[in-house]
């Protein structure tokens, strides 16, 4: 069974609860769910949040959706991870975080489908990215995960679910690569200025939330003033250090001040 897991928490420590910031009136979350949901190879979507209390509001909503729900820990997202795909049977493990709403179906189908003609543990578009920041997509078997899950011990390898069998040399790994790098752009949703990037997306589109990431393309090359208050940022800021790690850089940036 492959099953898509969304990573979500309402405690982001650079743009908190911004998965249920809204855009049209729908949260952020609402439009990656129905635009995963579209992808026609996977069997189900699931959302991995933690047991927190300040996400029950998240997983209320969720729920509300028709969407499934498993909690875990907050910090070791590895053995969310783990657990949440051992639950639910999944034999093959899709992991999207919930910063990318825009996450294209299209792409993870033909990820999918590149991972299991590859014969690959674990397919991605990440290494190295050629595709717009926030449209990263990662596909690998329950077997390395629970591998993962057994033998990483590093802060980071817990806390960002996939290092361990990105690097560690154990795995075999499977890239994904666009005949036009694009990795410069960037529709992901980690501060202010991205929300609003992403919201001048969702806006230009309304109603329709199921185009595709050309089309964005497109719009973006039209109109590039929509896409510049999130220029500054560079891509994966703070994809592989931990929460400890983010506050201190937090804290050192405002005494700077």
């Amino acid at each position: 069974m492959t099953i898509a897991f969304i990573q979500a928490r309402m405690g982001s420590i650079r743009l908190p609860n911004k998965v249920m910031k809204t855009v049209n009136g729908k949260p952020l979350i609402e439009y990656l769910l129905l635009r995963v949901a579209k992808a026609k190879l996977i069997d189900k979507v699931v959302v991995a949040s933690s047991v927190n209390s300040n996400n029950d509001p998240l997983v209320s909503f969720v729920n509300s959706l028709g969407f499934e729900t498993y909690r875990g820990s907050e910090q070791d997202v590895l053995s969310r991870f783990y657990e949440a795909a051992k639950f639910h049977k999944a034999t093959t493990v899709l992991r999207i975080t919930a910063d990318c709403p825009l996450v294209d179906p299209n792409l993870i189908d033909s990820l999918i489908e590149e991972y299991f003609n590859s014969g690959t543990d674990y397919a991605t578009n990440t290494l190295p990215p050629t595709y717009p920041d926030g449209l990263d997509i990662e596909v690998f078997s329950f077997q390395s995960l629970e591998r993962a899950y057994q033998e990483a011990v590093a802060p980071n390898e817990r806390e960002h679910v996939t290092p361990y069998i990105r690097y560690s040399g154990q795995f075999k790994i499977h890239n994904t690569v666009n005949k036009i790098d694009y990795s410069d752009r960037r529709w992901t949703v980690d501060e202010v200025d991205d929300f609003e990037v992403v919201s001048n997306i969702f806006q230009h589109f309304h109603p329709d939330i199921y185009f595709d990431w050309e089309n964005i393309i497109k719009i973006e090359n039209l109109r590039p003033e929509m896409f510049q208050k999130n220029k500054h940022i560079k891509r994966n800021e703070g994809a592989e250090i931990t929460d400890e790690e983010k506050l201190q850089k937090r804290d050192s940036k405002t005494k700077d001040i």
